[in-house]
């Protein structure tokens, strides 16, 4: 029989789940301009970079163990670099001579993993902040909803422009949410337990994969169309706005 807080962890656990969905299905029934979609990828990078600021290194800093951070930031950054590495030279083939987004079914996936390994630090996060208090998680909750929902629209507009089917999306789509709902369940459950020194490691490899996530995919492909000032604030906005939430909560 499940306890009232673990309902409870279900019930709003299912709230960004059901944002992030939401956001790329959106994505999925309107066809976005260029200026919309840069707009959309630096909002979200803004979004992700201000919940690195607001939730993760405040954490790290708190567990005040430098060698653990480094032994977590290099396995993350390591994995993301070897996976960029792995991805492009299977793509520079002799015969790949068509343009992005020309190949119908192929995909980033660097981009997909770093888009993932957020998801699941962010649902370790939900999980988390529940089991250190209920109050903490829903408002955290409400937060990471508008995190994962400009998430959400901005990796089905990026895999709708590298060409991927409709029903490739949406099943993307729903192994994303599945694996932040899942990861939920796992913060609020096995990670509750875990000792400092494995947190402090598990988010120093989160935070290498935001920073890789905003950095190296997001703006990178949001700078492939004309920059104009408004979508450069777009990036602030969405910083502004999660720094808020973080606050407030």
């Amino acid at each position: 029989m499940m306890t009232p807080l673990f309902q409870q962890i279900i019930t709003y656990g299912l709230l960004p789940t059901v944002a992030l969905t939401s956001g790329g299905l959106l994505a999925l029934s309107i066809r976005l301009g260029t200026q919309a979609r840069s707009a959309i990828l630096h909002f979200a990078a803004g979004v992700v970079f201000s919940v690195v600021a607001v939730e993760i290194l405040p954490d790290i800093v708190r567990l005040h163990d430098p060698w653990l951070t480094v032994v977590g930031f290099g396995l993350g950054i390591g994995l993301m670099l070897l996976i960029r590495h792995l991805t492009e030279s299977s793509a520079e083939t002799p015969d790949s001579t068509s343009t992005k987004g020309s190949t119908p079914g192929s995909f980033p996936i660097a981009f997909l993993l770093a888009i993932g390994v957020d998801l699941f630090i962010d649902g370790l996060l939900l999980g988390i902040g529940f089991a250190a208090g209920a109050k903490e998680g829903i408002l955290l909750a409400f937060a990471l909803g508008v995190e994962v929902f400009s998430l959400g629209l901005a990796t089905v507009t990026s895999l709708r422009e590298d060409g991927i089917s409709r029903s490739r999306v949406i099943r993307l789509l729903l192994s994303l949410s599945g694996t932040f709902f899942v990861s939920t369940l796992i913060g609020a459950t096995l990670l509750h337990n875990l000792p400092e020194q494995g947190l402090d490691i598990v988010l120093s490899f989160g935070l290498a994969a935001l920073l890789f996530l905003v950095t190296e995919e997001l703006l990178v492909e949001a700078h492939e169309s004309k920059e104009k000032p408004w979508l450069t604030a777009m990036f602030f906005g969405g910083f502004l706005l999660f720094l808020i939430i973080g606050m407030i909560a």
